[in-house]
């Protein structure tokens, strides 16, 4: 016989949902295998980034073979400045990786802060393209291609509202490679793989058009930037392929875009994108319990933060690790840790 549960019962387990979700994380977590990230480190940005693909080519193969196209997912959160985005030698070693594995078109895809199309032409991504030729690869800027998903996020006022999201992220016949860099950040202390999804996906209009900018929907306030992250993280994670993180030469202090460098000389890569931002933040030595964003992701399931379960291929991170100079805002950047004191207290 069937179990009878009233309507109040069922009103009580869905308004239990959210606090059990972290719960339940962490019971997949501890019955989950350990998240393979393969850490190298060389003289070379493109045999590194090559290098560290190969490594996790056991986890990578099994899904590519199932996908029809290839999106590399670039951060040109500057189009100016080389040191603050995706350098052209990086996506050349995962195109070295591809080249024997995948025979379908590959999508170099951004969604820059200012204009794409300036980023790729400033760092020769054209040239890349024309050096690239027997294997089908091609600049797309998402916002001219405007087509979107709506995700919901939280604006300053900690009200609901929807962002424009960059469809082809959501395609579940695409392989996405994240290729994100080693960098301090203003508002959520680093900028890394997960970030550069969750900022990267959100579109605006072009020069001329009426001026609308859904990247400031989800990047707006100290708690709001981190928690929307999660948000954006978790709505595109059912279609992420590999992270991979350039770390030949990262950046430190006022990064995002304006910081100085750091010669790490490594790369990263994983299928696990929170894992290997762990790593990733590890090798910076940066305490990972400031970046608020990938602790949510942790605590719902996104993926691995903590190392006592993820397992490192190559390089050990005592041997590579360099510790970056924070943005001179660190310690305002830590307040979303701290208790709520600027909105009235609860009633009800």
């Amino acid at each position: 016989m069937p179990t009878q549960f009233s309507r109040r019962s069922v009103l009580q387990l869905t308004a239990l949902t959210p606090m059990l979700r972290p719960l339940l994380a962490q019971i997949r977590s501890a019955n989950a295998a350990p998240s393979v990230v393969s850490l190298t480190r060389g003289e070379s940005r493109r045999t590194n980034v090559f290098e560290a693909l190969t490594a996790i080519d056991q986890q990578i193969q099994p899904v590519l073979n199932t996908k029809k196209s290839v999106a590399i997912k670039v951060n040109n959160v500057s189009t100016v400045n080389q040191l603050a985005a995706t350098h052209a030698d990086s996506i050349h070693g995962i195109l070295d990786y591809l080249a024997p594995r995948f025979q379908g078109p590959v999508y170099i895809v951004e969604s820059a802060a200012d204009d794409t199309l300036e980023g790729f032409d400033n760092f020769k991504y054209a040239q890349l393209v024309a050096d690239r030729k027997p294997q089908e690869v091609d600049l797309i800027d998402l916002n001219r291609e405007a087509k979107f998903k709506v995700v919901a996020m939280l604006d300053y006022d900690l009200h609901a509202k929807p962002a424009r999201m960059a469809a082809r992220l959501f395609d579940p016949e695409t392989y996405i490679f994240c290729a994100s860099m080693l960098k301090t950040h203003n508002v959520v202390v680093a900028s890394l793989g997960v970030k550069n999804m969750a900022l990267g996906a959100p579109l605006h209009s072009l020069r001329g058009e009426p001026q609308w900018n859904d990247k400031r929907v989800v990047h707006n306030g100290l708690r709001q930037t981190n928690y929307n992250i999660f948000l954006a993280a978790e709505a595109l994670k059912p279609f992420w392929g590999t992270s991979v993180i350039d770390g030949y030469e990262g950046m430190e202090g006022n990064g995002p875009s304006m910081g100085t460098p750091v010669a790490s000389r490594l790369a990263i890569a994983s299928t696990d994108f929170v894992a290997a931002d762990r790593v990733a933040v590890e090798t910076m030595g940066i305490n990972p319990e400031w970046l608020g964003y990938l602790r949510f992701c942790s605590d719902f399931g996104v993926g691995q933060y903590d190392m006592a379960k993820i397992e490192v291929r190559g390089e050990k991170i005592a041997a590579v690790q360099k510790k970056y100079r924070l943005h001179p805002d660190i310690e305002r950047e830590l307040q979303w840790m701290g208790p709520m004191t600027e909105l009235p207290r609860l009633v009800g």
